[in-house]
């Protein structure tokens, strides 16, 4: 039976998960943020599950947990970012206040961060943005995991991408999806419970369809969503945030096992209100004509519908989650 945590206790159990175990308290603040609000959120393949590759990251010195994030250039409308081995949490964070300000200023306003690492969702790097009024859309790369176009050996990463719009009577409209058909963090559920995996998820590492998904993870790959047209999105991302950010494309990069990957991310966010838009009316306009349509749900819909629920009756937080908090 799932025991129930406020989203303040839950927080502050990661934050003291993590600055126990190499992190330093500033690195760890908005980490901590991502997985709990992951968790609440029921984005489960992206919150506890993931702390202990976040740990065992910085432990084996894969990925750097005390070092702090350099700005390398600004322009009117873009700032360039290195991360320095450390993860792309604080770079964001660090930056979000001059980023929207360079995009009300100029109208859009871009951030590439470098040598990161990034093992979360995308959705709550841009989300707050939306909140703010903004439309912003974000892309990572990630270690390669997907095949190209009738291929059968991966060459793009997973590849996230989000985007984000303000409505005018409602949370934002705010979707995050990768690359392939299903996310690298949903197998690693599926084989951590025992499940196979749906066809047409993966193939194994002969290019053969499989369904299990120790098979995909292991020399295997994951299928893009859409055929060819989720091949072209996968290596529209690694242009935008490997080559546009100097960081190394999904095939190059170095990751081994499990370890987050060291790569790039891609931030845009465009004011609206610069070019005289109401988008919040227009969204809301838009949300109206698609629910008419017989539509019940919205990108990030459910995602919403478990955050109000865990605000009225807390986190639920099964057996495996526990233990994992519990551990640390």
């Amino acid at each position: 039976m799932a025991e129930r945590i406020s989203f303040d206790d839950l927080l502050k159990r990661v934050s003291a998960a993590l600055t126990a175990n190499a992190f330093a308290a500033q690195v760890a603040a908005p980490i901590a943020q991502t997985i709990a609000a992951c968790e609440r959120d029921g984005t489960l393949s992206h919150g506890l599950l993931r702390l202990p590759g976040y740990i065992e990251a910085v432990k084996t010195g894969w990925a750097d947990g005390t070092i702090l994030p350099e700005t390398i250039s600004t322009s009117p409308s873009m700032i360039v970012m290195d991360a320095r081995n450390g993860f792309t949490h604080l770079a964001l964070a660090q930056s979000r206040d001059d980023l929207a300000g360079r995009a009300r200023a100029t109208g859009c306003a871009i951030l590439l961060i470098r040598n990161a690492h990034h093992f979360a969702a995308l959705w709550p790097d841009i989300e707050g943005f939306a909140d703010d009024g903004f439309v912003a859309m974000a892309c990572v790369t990630s270690r390669a995991r997907v095949v190209g176009w009738g291929g059968g050996k991966p060459v793009f990463g997973t590849n996230a991408s989000a985007f984000a719009a303000p409505r005018a009577k409602g949370p934002p409209i705010v979707w995050d999806q990768a690359a392939s058909v299903m996310s690298q963090g949903e197998i690693l559920r599926a084989m951590r419970e025992g499940r196979q995996l749906p066809e047409g998820i993966g193939v194994d590492a002969h290019g053969k369809p499989t369904t299990d998904p120790k098979a995909v993870l292991e020399g295997g790959a994951l299928v893009p969503f859409g055929g060819v047209k989720g091949a072209s999105i996968a290596f529209m991302v690694e242009v935008l945030a490997a080559a546009l950010t100097g960081s190394p494309f999904g095939i190059e990069s170095p990751a081994p096992g499990t370890m987050p990957s060291k790569c790039g991310e891609f931030l845009m966010v465009i004011d609206p209100r610069r070019a005289g838009a109401d988008v919040g009316t227009r969204v809301e306009s838009l949300v109206t004509a698609v629910h008419a349509a017989g539509s019940e749900h919205l990108p990030g819909s459910r995602r919403a519908s478990r955050r109000e629920a865990a605000k009225a009756k807390g986190i639920p937080l099964d057996t495996h989650s526990l233990e994992i908090l519990q551990r640390y």
